[in-house]
């Protein structure tokens, strides 16, 4: 049976213009690509974020589509797109997962790995 699989790569950025240090607030840009890696078509419909600060507070982010956005890839196809997020410490992590769904209606999922969320004045 074809196999449907996607796979995801992430780059982050700080956002000082965005942040607000005194008021414990630190924004990030992210920016995902999502790569059809599977031998059939298939659509990312929803996807699910877990957002951890330094503190350990989590926050889940649950929602149909990316940016508005239900990407429709061919195999070999890939869709990007970014988006950003806001954490009360300087760092902290993001994963999660897209709910995707073949052609002929079979649902599977694409985890993101976690990846760090970190501002330039942290690593010193």
């Amino acid at each position: 049976m074809p196999k449907p699989e996607f796979t995801c790569s992430v780059a982050v950025r700080p956002l000082p213009e965005q942040s607000q240090p005194d008021a414990g607030q630190y924004a990030f840009a992210y920016t995902v690509t999502i790569h059809n890696t599977g031998d059939v078509t298939a659509q990312l419909i929803a996807r699910h974020w877990i957002i951890t600060d330094a503190d350990g507070h989590t926050e889940e982010v649950r929602g149909l589509a990316v940016v508005g956005h239900q990407p429709l890839l061919k195999p070999g196809e890939q869709f990007e797109y970014s988006s950003w997020t806001r954490l009360g410490t300087p760092n902290g992590t993001m994963r999660g997962t897209y709910f995707c769904m073949t052609e002929d209606a079979r649902p599977f999922d694409t985890p993101i790995a976690e990846f760090g969320l970190t501002t330039a004045s942290s690593l010193h």
